[in-house]
């Protein structure tokens, strides 16, 4: 009697596996950026497009996409906007900006503080490039606040320097994203 039960257990087990979807909100969303120059420093910001994050708690796999409307990347100055779509993030040829995550390093708290390390593909300007990116999550139930922040050597990656002979600017953009997301766990295929 106790055979059938023991199968069907470690059937189930081995067929299906928890896994937590994060469902970025757009409206609770900044993607920030920072160039510095020799002169002052500018900042601005890009609108989320969709955000989708899955990974498995117990194996850090993880799926999914963040995608960032290239077009939308404001700093205030209509010139230098206009020049940074021209010439540097060609956003008419390449409108998004796209993250997709594939693995999760450290463990996130069900309440509280957790600081994990995102490993995944970030699509910028036509390519692809292996990136790194610390977060700070901080979940409350279904909700969690995500905080991360890396570098973007755009002119290691094949995009334009804006320098010229009066202004120089640093190779590389700091970005920063806040954003809200909300869980809910699925019943997935061990197979995924």
């Amino acid at each position: 009697m106790m055979k059938p039960l023991v199968t069907a257990l470690l059937f189930s087990a081995a067929l299906f596996a928890q896994e937590t979807v994060l469902e970025m909100d757009p409206a609770q969303t900044k993607v920030e950026y920072t160039l510095g120059d020799l002169l002052h420093t500018v900042h601005g910001v890009f609108t989320l497009k969709s955000g989708s994050i899955h990974f498995d708690p117990a194996t850090g796999k993880a799926g999914g996409e963040m995608v960032v409307d290239a077009a939308s990347g404001s700093s205030g100055s209509t010139a230098r906007d206009h020049r940074m779509h021209k010439e540097i993030l060609e956003s008419t040829k390449f409108p998004d900006i796209v993250f997709r995550p594939t693995h999760v390093a450290g463990r996130i708290a069900p309440r509280g503080t957790s600081q994990v390390e995102v490993h995944g593909i970030f699509s910028i300007h036509g390519a692809d490039h292996e990136i790194v990116m610390p977060a700070e999550v901080d979940a409350a139930g279904a909700e969690y606040k995500l905080f991360a922040h890396f570098e973007v050597p755009y002119v290691k990656w094949g995009m334009k320097n804006p320098s010229n002979f009066i202004l120089r600017v640093n190779d590389k953009v700091e970005i920063g994203i806040h954003t809200v997301a909300h869980s809910r766990r699925e019943m997935t295929q061990a197979a995924h």
